[in-house]
């Protein structure tokens, strides 16, 4: 007697099978070629009912499965004849007649085991399981030929019947494996066989709807599941077959031989599947099969937009999530923000890009040049093989090139204004980059150049409103201070007029004039930083300059003043003691009160400057902090600090025609150095 389940999915499966024929009896449009497609149908939900209702081991039922695996060979000869490129000639025909061949001698083998002497049995038994496997793999390599082959505008509803017919053979090998390997098939692999038939059917109906014109739209992580569980199913029918095999070997280990097996395999195939390169492998191979295009724009839309804009204080900054969002279309581990500035490209925020890895040298002004006048994707491969443009060649900076892990750089263009750049790092499944990526990378580019133009506006217009309120507070000061300024002039001028005592009029007008031309030099400092002018560039002397700022702090901090014994810079000495003073105090805030701070004396005659140095061994800035925060202004690291030093620091040197540099590890300590021009040189050139 039947299994219940081996007789109900079988039953059930010769049902859909029969109104799929059916629906097309009453089809009077060609379609897919349809005489052969309802021949096959039928024969399948003969065969499925023979097993359902005799026994699949039957002599009947086989020949049932006969005149069913001839059917579909008739109908995928017939879908290959319809494509011209694809006649094939007669070495094709001839393939065909011998697949055909191999099912006709394994009927008749079933015929003759069925009516042979019980000692024949097992031969005939074991040839007819080999034609039978023989004729399964021609026509699953037929299947894929002809699939292959086809034009697209042919394909259409063929896809979804060669899949499941591929499927089908699939597991008719499956099963022809077990006979051959072992002395029986048993009850559950029929009944797998059944249910697998039921869920063929909806792939056959999907195949005739619309005259075999309607494509199955599947979405990518969709199809990619589907194959998944396919894969799973075969790996347990194997994983099964293999079992039993070992069982039948005997022995008093078989049960811990076979958990060790299983255990082992499991083990296995989770550390395959667990790489990356096998998941992007994967993609690529599903897309690239199963799919017009590559990517699933849609899907690769949302989640672009997603990642740059999530919201909330504890998202990732701007710079870090549009390079991971560039980055996640061509699946690439890592990247990098190149921004341009002054003709050049600096380095940005990284994601998942070492920080001790080499800056761009040079600001690298080809790469900004020609990235500019072209807005194309580089590919660094066709640079390094000698395959790209010269004009490209020339402008791929050489520090990028060297690293074999760097693999695009995708230009950052809003309104024809180049923005910056993204270095992306080699996807783990290597290839090279094609028209589809070429197409997505640049659109996604324009779209975060707009998302990074935005964010300096904001910035600029942030900067700009916090120094209009630093402006109005500074103006009420500087009207309190200009009238206590008046009253005490006034003061000092009647005291000259009307003391008595000369001793005490000398003394008190000496006092008075004193704070009143301390509160003038306040009032000409902050005018000056407020668009006033400072005082004209003259020689001034970095050793006593740096020697009075010691001394000054002497009894705050210990101050060493180390290096060249004399060297003059030419500067605005009011300037550059205010300059010196605020990265002196920074220098003292961040180090230990036993750790002195350094003010050490530089002489460059190569390039005609000099140069003073402020060094501490405090705890130091991280490179994220001296990139995007050092010099902002109202950004500080300390708890209530305005952020206006290092700012007004450089502002001032810039003014005199210097620069401030910084070198800085955490836990080790800080350098900034101030650069201006040398006086003796410059009198020189004079």
């Amino acid at each position: 007697m039947q299994p219940p389940l081996t007789l109900w999915s079988h039953a059930l499966a010769a049902f859909l099978f029969g109104v799929l024929a059916l629906v097309q009896l009453r089809q009077r449009d060609g379609g897919l070629p349809r005489i052969t497609l309802i021949v096959a149908l039928g024969a399948t939900a003969l065969w499925a009912l023979a097993a359902a209702g005799i026994d699949a081991r039957d002599p009947i039922t086989r020949l049932a499965e006969g005149a069913r695996n001839l059917a579909w060979l008739g109908f995928i000869y017939v879908l290959a004849r319809r494509e011209p490129a694809d006649a094939g000639g007669r070495w094709l025909t001839a393939v065909y007649i011998a697949c055909a061949l191999t099912f006709v001698i394994a009927t008749g083998l079933a015929i003759a085991e069925a009516t042979a002497a019980p000692g024949d049995k097992a031969a005939i038994g074991d040839a007819r399981v080999a034609f039978r496997m023989l004729g399964s793999v021609t026509a699953l390599l037929l299947i894929y030929r002809m699939q292959a082959r086809l034009s697209a505008a042919g394909r259409g509803g063929i896809r979804a019947a060669a899949l499941a017919m591929a499927l089908m053979f699939v597991i008719d090998t499956v099963i022809n494996l077990a006979l051959w390997t072992s002395t029986g098939i048993s009850d559950g692999l029929i009944a797998a066989r059944g249910l697998a038939l039921i869920a063929f059917a909806p792939l056959f109906g999907l195949a005739v709807q619309r005259n075999g014109e309607w494509t199955l739209q599947l979405s990518r992580n969709v199809a990619f599941l589907a194959i998944s569980l396919l894969v799973a199913g075969v790996y347990v029918v194997v994983i099964g077959l293999a079992i039993s095999l070992i069982g039948q070997l005997g022995g008093n280990h078989i049960r811990l031989a076979q958990t060790a097996f299983v255990f082992g395999t499991a083990a296995a195939l989770l550390t395959v599947v667990s790489t990356p390169w096998l998941r992007a492998w994967a993609k690529v191979l599903v897309a690239k099969h199963l799919f017009t295009h590559r990517y699933d724009y849609r899907a690769e839309w949302l989640r672009f937009t997603e990642t740059l804009g999530t919201p909330g204080d504890s998202a990732a900054p701007l710079g870090i999530r549009v390079v991971k969002a560039v980055a996640d279309v061509t699946d690439s581990p890592a990247g990098l923000l190149l921004l341009a500035r002054d003709g050049g490209l600096e380095r940005g925020a990284g994601w998942n890009w070492p920080e001790d890895d080499a800056d761009p040298a040079g600001g690298d002004a080809a790469l900004h040049r020609h990235l500019a006048a072209t807005q194309r994707i580089v590919a660094l491969d066709a640079v390094r093989d000698g395959t790209a443009p010269a004009e490209e060649r020339a402008a791929a900076p050489s520090w990028l090139v060297e690293r074999d892990h760097v693999w695009a750089i995708v230009p950052l263009c809003h309104f024809d204004q180049l923005t910056g750049a993204i270095v992306l790092a080699r996807p783990p499944l290597d290839r090279a980059l094609d028209w589809e990526d070429f197409d997505l990378l640049g659109v996604a580019g324009r779209q975060v150049a707009s998302y990074l133009a935005e964010e300096r506006a904001h910035d600029a217009l942030a900067d700009a409103r916090r120094f209009d309120e630093f402006n109005r507070r500074f103006a009420f000061i500087m009207h309190d201070l200009k009238n206590l300024v008046s009253q005490l002039t006034l003061l000092a001028r009647n005291a000259e007029r009307h003391a008595d005592n000369p001793a005490f009029r000398a003394d008190m007008v000496e006092t008075l004039r004193d704070s009143a031309q301390r509160m003038n030099n306040l009032l000409a400092r902050l005018s000056q930083h407020h668009g006033g002018r400072g005082e004209a560039l003259r020689e001034v002397s970095l050793r006593r300059l740096a020697e009075r700022i010691a001394a000054a702090r002497r009894a705050q901090h210990v101050i060493l003043v180390t290096g060249a014994p004399e060297v003059n810079a030419l500067a605005d000495a009011t300037a550059l003691e205010t300059l010196l003073g605020h990265l002196v105090q920074n220098a003292i805030e961040a180090s230990a009160a036993d750790a002195p701070v350094t003010l050490n004396l530089v002489d460059l005659p190569a390039t005609r400057q000099v140069a003073v140095e402020v060094i501490d061994t405090g705890r130091g800035m991280s490179p994220a902090f001296m990139r995007d925060r050092l010099f902002k202004p109202f950004v500080s690291g300390k708890p209530g600090g305005f952020g206006l030093g290092a700012f007004e620091a450089r502002q001032l040197a810039e003014t005199m025609g210097g620069s401030v540099t910084v070198e800085s590890r955490e836990r080790e300590g800080t350098r900034f150095r101030v650069t201006l021009r040398s006086a003796a040189a410059m009198e020189q050139a004079a």
